[in-house]
């Protein structure tokens, strides 16, 4: 098996850090599309298992939720049935933020479904030291999931933590007296 030198990996990864294309980099680095995937995947796995480790007991104030749409292969109303049992479908991406540092406390790849909702707020509470202000779109589930409700046990937040642990609060369209902003 070949190995790439660190030299041309190096180059790799600065290509695509700076936002270039997979197909252009290949180009660029004179080496195939798999051989740009490869260490993309390597990097990726160790950014992953380093933000898992590292980013615990945040003492965040302030954390804003959000989920972002993108499709694999193919949107889901455009993928036929064989296409769909290859994974081609709508993607959503689960993102939690500190307000103030901009720190990603937590994300998860997934479906829009009340089950990824659960499990990446379940995340997100065991990454936080003490109660945060979360602030989200208005999905109803962010609410429902951070209090518990249909989820779990009665009056028990996620990760034991108790149910004032949590205040939820609408962003945009949100009509407030202490919010003058227009859309």
């Amino acid at each position: 098996m070949h190995r790439l030198h660190t030299d041309k990996r190096v180059q790799i990864l600065s290509m695509l850090c700076e936002g270039a294309s997979m197909r252009s980099v290949s180009r660029l680095a004179d080496v195939s599309i798999n051989t740009v995937a490869k260490p993309l995947v390597d990097a990726g796995l160790v950014c992953a298992a380093f933000h898992d480790e590292n980013v615990r007991g945040l003492k965040s104030k302030r954390v804003q939720c959000d989920e972002i749409w993108a499709f694999v292969g193919a949107k889901n109303k455009n993928a036929t049935p064989e296409q769909k049992a290859e994974g081609w479908d709508d993607c959503w991406t689960w993102t939690a933020i500190d307000a103030d540092s901009k720190v990603l406390v937590s994300y998860r790849v997934g479906h829009r479904t009340m089950f990824d909702c659960y499990e990446f707020m379940k995340d997100v509470a065991s990454r936080l030291a003490s109660k945060v202000q979360l602030t989200t779109d208005g999905l109803t589930w962010y609410r429902r999931c951070a209090y518990g409700r249909r989820l779990v046990q009665r009056n028990q937040a996620i990760a034991g933590a108790r149910r004032d642990d949590y205040s939820i609060s609408q962003g945009f369209g949100m009509k407030s007296s202490s919010n003058s902003r227009t859309a």
